[in-house]
Formats: C-alpha cells, sequence, structure tokens
C-alpha cells in the first residue's frame, strides 16, 4: 500500500512518524501508527516515476491519521509520495496514470487532503461550510462523477470560488493523481460528503 501524495518518495523499513502539525490536544501527539515501510516497492516506483527515495523524513499525519483507522493494527507496508508544488496540474494526473498499472497488482493508492482547505478562515463553532465553499465542493464532486478530469485538473475555470477554497493546493493535488489512477467507466462512490468549520471540505471518494 503506499500514499499518492506528490512525486518525492518516503519510505523506510519502519518510517518515521511525523507530527506536522500544530495546536491540537497533546493526545494527538501521542497518537502511534508503526506500520512497516516498503523499501522495494519505493524504489520501484521511483524508477518508474523519476522519484528521488529519501528515507530522512518519514511519514506526515496526511497518511497515519487516516491510514490508523483503515488499518488499526498496523500491519500493512505502506510509504509516502511528498507534493511537488512547483509541478503543474497535469502532471500530478499524469502520475495517477503512471502508476495506475499496479492497482492490477492489488496495491492502493490513497490520496489525502481537502478539497477546501482554507485554515485562515476555519470558524471553529461553525458546524457545517459557507456557502461558497459547499458550492466549490459541489462543483468539484459533479466533475468527478462526470469523469470529467479536465475540469477538476482546471480547477481555477471556477474563479472566485476556487481562490478561496485554499491558498496553496497542496490538499487539492492528490485528488488528480487518484483521479489519474482510475480507469474509465469504474464506478465512483461519494461518501463522508460536506464541509465543516467553514471552510474545511471532508468529502471523499472510492473509485473501483
Amino acid at each position: 500500500h503506499w500514499f499518492t501524495h506528490g512525486l518525492k518518495v518516503n519510505d523506510s523499513p519502519h518510517p518515521r512518524q511525523v507530527y506536522d502539525m500544530y495546536g491540537f490536544p497533546e493526545a494527538v501527539y501521542k497518537v502511534t501508527w508503526p506500520a512497516p515501510g516498503a523499501s522495494v516497492l519505493a524504489d520501484r516506483v521511483g524508477e518508474m516515476t523519476g522519484a528521488r527515495v529519501d528515507n530522512s523524513w518519514g511519514c506526515d499525519h496526511g497518511t497515519w491519521s487516516v491510514l490508523r483507522r483503515m488499518y488499526p493494527a498496523a500491519k500493512c507496508p505502506c510509504f509516502q509520495l511528498s507534493v511537488n508544488g512547483d509541478a503543474p496540474m497535469d502532471v500530478h494526473y499524469g502520475l495517477g496514470k503512471t502508476l495506475s498499472p499496479l492497482r492490477d497488482e492489488g496495491l492502493l493508492i490513497v490520496g489525502s487532503g481537502d478539497v477546501v482547505h482554507n485554515l485562515a478562515l476555519i470558524d471553529w463553532e461553525r458546524e457545517k461550510g459557507y456557502a461558497w465553499a459547499e458550492e466549490f465542493d459541489g462543483h468539484i464532486k459533479d466533475a468527478v462523477l462526470r469523469g470529467d478530469h479536465q475540469e477538476v485538473i482546471n480547477y481555477a475555470g471556477a474563479d472566485p470560488l476556487s481562490r478561496r477554497a485554499f491558498s496553496t493546493p497542496d490538499h487539492f493535488l492528490p485528488l488528480l493523481s487518484v483521479l489519474g489512477a482510475s480507469r474509465k467507466g469504474e464506478p465512483v462512490y461519494v461518501f463522508n460528503e460536506g464541509c465543516v468549520m467553514g471552510s474545511l471540505s471532508m468529502t471523499s471518494y472510492l473509485i473501483g
């Protein structure tokens, strides 16, 4: 199993868990998920994509906070691909296409992030999303369900909504890689749909 979170491979026999967030209860920083790495697969994916294997980092909260819920026993080998913020949108989509054949070997691609992720506009007391956040989330959802991947890649066409959805696209980009790894005609399931705290989208997709 691996995490499609960009272009640089991070892996080790037992990846260090990175707590790259702040302002949460102390208990969050004591959560552990000691899953094994997947060095052989990481090297293979590096060869396929031109990514550089980097064992100096670890798996950040975008990986372990999600996978520990899916695999609480922490026995599934995984590694993370970090986001290349300088790469164009279609490069992230192409990354998924490159990795797609590995699905036939029983491997899982997971893209972690949020379609709407604007921490500067969060309202901690608000249960649901702002109208503009719900609209942008719905715009992307409709495109995903139609199979219109170009609409998702060209998300900026939804301006001015997209300008408020996030300040940097690092949480949005993993969705492009997941869509790139999908196959035409595959079923798409939407779950956990909706926005919370005004400017965070929790809408998730299962493809295939």
